[in-house]
């Protein structure tokens, strides 16, 4: 039997009801980690003799138990070599003149700040530097949502146009390569934003778009149109605040930093960041979570199309109708 559909009383007590539930949802998403910001066992380095390094070591310690994860080297060199390879955010090195700062800004600017706070009488050294076109990396902070949303719309229209199996995954792939040459003749060539390689920027923009299209199409093809709310909620309203793009995932408070990494538009974040200023260093895993996305989304979509095809094949068991009267 078809099912009843709700009263306009119900109606009208479900959008009351659901819409303050969002809002309380999303402000809790957005505003609980943006006032909750502060240095969670960061990572952060300490190179000189081991008598200097206590000493520094105690100085950080008064920032608050818990607040850094100290890293020791041996000399200025290693403590470099690790701040390039995105195993530290920065480094403090131990001299005859008092200690001195080595910070990665293109890693994140407010990690390098709250360096800087920390030692605020240490010369600062900005081992890799956030690029001239974007200095306080406020573009490439922008470019996440954008690509979270064309992410989403992809999902949708896939669905709302009723593509199935290899057609969808077709759509899915072209209009993820398109965000992906959009997105980097836009942040690289116009903004200087993504600097390093041209081809594997795009290509991580691409896959971005791809695992968030393919999540979104995914889920709706498994349950419904639901899915593209669903895909909607978690990306957008959890993804984009818990990614740890405007700071640092070491920074937000848990689990929010750590499920941020878990999810596409975080792990996008780091792997732009690696790709663009550091060499690809430390981009196995944000590449591997997007890359799990992504082939999840993908293959839900073809089991999907099985689906619906197997149901539009399937015969018709319903009674015939009982013939008119003769006469």
């Amino acid at each position: 039997m078809p099912a009843t559909p709700a009263s306009p009383t119900r109606r009208t007590a479900a959008v009351a009801v659901l819409v303050p539930l969002i809002a309380a949802l999303a402000l809790w998403a957005f505003a609980w980690p943006a006032a909750r910001v502060a240095p969670r066992d960061l990572p952060i380095g300490v190179a000189g003799p081991p008598a200097a390094t206590a000493q520094l070591q105690e100085r950080l310690a008064q920032r608050g138990e818990g607040a850094f994860d100290v890293h020791r080297y041996e000399d200025e060199a290693a403590a470099r070599t690790a701040v390039e390879d995105r195993v530290v955010y920065g480094a403090v090195v131990a001299g005859p003149q008092g200690p001195r700062l080595l910070t990665a800004s293109a890693a994140g600017p407010v990690v390098a700040q709250l360096l800087q706070q920390a030692l605020p009488t240490a010369p600062v050294t900005d081992v890799v530097a956030a690029p001239a076109g974007d200095p306080r990396g406020g573009a490439l902070i922008a470019s996440i949502l954008p690509l979270a949303l064309a992410g989403v719309a992809a999902g949708a229209l896939v669905t709302a146009l009723d593509l199935h199996g290899a057609r969808a995954v077709a759509a899915l792939v072209g209009a993820a390569v398109l965000v992906g040459l959009v997105g980097a003749a836009i942040a690289g060539s116009w903004l200087g934003a993504i600097t390093g390689d041209w081809w594997t920027g795009a290509g991580a923009l691409a896959l971005t778009a791809l695992a968030i299209g393919a999540a979104v199409a995914g889920l709706a093809a498994l349950i419904g149109r639901a899915g593209i709310g669903l895909g909607a909620l978690v990306v957008v309203l959890l993804g984009n605040p818990f990614s740890g793009v405007a700071t640092a995932p070491e920074l937000l408070p848990d689990p929010a930093g750590t499920l941020g990494q878990w999810l596409p538009p975080g792990a996008a974040g780091s792997l732009l960041r690696s790709v663009a200023f550091f060499d690809g260093a430390a981009a196995g895993g944000p590449l591997l979570v997007l890359t799990v996305w992504a082939a999840l989304g993908l293959t839900a979509v073809l089991v999907g199309g099985r689906r619906a095809a197997a149901a539009r094949t399937a015969p018709d068991h319903r009674l015939p109708a009982a013939p008119a009267p003769a006469g």
